[in-house]
């Protein structure tokens, strides 16, 4: 078999690049954000995603309202007189409403909502690999995750980001730009997200409210490294094992660039830049963060 000199040399230059430019996981570094005394909410956010982008948030010096079902140690630790998690479960109608009124109510208004809420509903497992195994339930449940529980949020926030200003910053995901037989309602849930992003950029951006979308590739949250999540249901269906998917085959399967999943933390700081006013004249884009997944002009 002949030897690919030029694929070495790729695979030493991404290794290289893991080994210098990654910053340790869920290491914050301080900008000047403009967000001193900003109110921020921010759903799904005991842990992942939503964890960091709330901590990256307070770090800024925004007030943060962290919304989940329920706490987390991870959470807790960082909660004070400026960073208050509320419980409300944002799958339910109400759920949403709830939350925006509690962060009214404990910080007088609200400057910033990221809804990153969102990936397979309660009980689900994911990946799924086939648009055949998905019922009327499956895409029920997953647009009103995904979407719903996004359009319920925006609802009530908007009167009060109306009355000062503000931003949205809507969490999708890759999969709304690539189509694929796997996690199909996923994908297309999140297409309706970012569909949904652009009609509220132009509606509310004239009246002083931004909302853009960032569309993250796979993170390494707990979706991946639970127990039965989908570093296991991918370890069983290619006869690997959980950590060769988490640190190898994951990245090899899914072609991405940088050789590796993405850490939260990476999600976050474009999260909170497009939610500070640096970003004043950014409105209805997508900004995504993929490892390089996508591969398109």
């Amino acid at each position: 078999m002949r030897h690919d000199a030029g694929s070495d040399s790729r695979d030493h230059a991404r290794a290289e690049s893991r080994q210098h430019s990654v910053r340790p996981p869920g290491t914050v570094v301080h900008m000047d954000l403009m967000l001193k005394d900003k109110v921020a909410v921010v759903t799904g956010a005991s842990q992942g995603i939503g964890l960091a982008t709330a901590r990256t948030l307070h770090a800024e010096g925004a007030r943060v309202v962290a919304v989940s079902r329920g706490a987390s140690p991870q959470l807790d630790a960082f909660t004070d007189e400026t960073l208050a998690h509320v419980s409300a479960d944002l799958s339910t109608p109400d759920g949403p409403a709830q939350a925006i009124r509690a962060a009214v109510e404990l910080f007088g208004g609200l400057d910033i909502l990221v809804n990153n809420l969102g990936g397979p509903p309660p009980g689900v497992t994911m990946p799924r690999f086939s648009f055949d195994a998905l019922s009327d339930e499956d895409w029920s449940s997953m647009f009103d995750f995904n979407v719903l529980s996004t359009v319920r949020a925006v609802r009530a926030a908007l009167p009060h980001l109306l009355e000062r200003g503000g931003a949205i910053v809507n969490v999708s995901s890759t999969l709304a730009h690539v189509p694929s037989g796997i996690n199909v309602d996923y994908g297309v849930a999140k297409a309706g997200v970012n569909n949904l992003t652009q009609a509220l950029s132009e509606e509310f951006g004239p009246r002083g409210v931004r909302v853009n979308t960032v569309s993250p590739g796979p993170v390494r949250t707990e979706w991946w490294t639970k127990e039965g999540g989908a570093a296991d249901v991918l370890a069983q269906a290619t006869g690997s094992d959980r950590d060769t998917v988490l640190e190898k085959s994951a990245a090899v399967m899914m072609n991405l660039t940088t050789g590796r999943l993405i850490d939260p933390q990476e999600i976050a700081d474009a999260i909170v830049l497009l939610a500070s006013p640096r970003s004043a004249s950014t409105t209805g884009s997508d900004v995504v963060v993929d490892a390089g997944l996508r591969k398109a002009v």
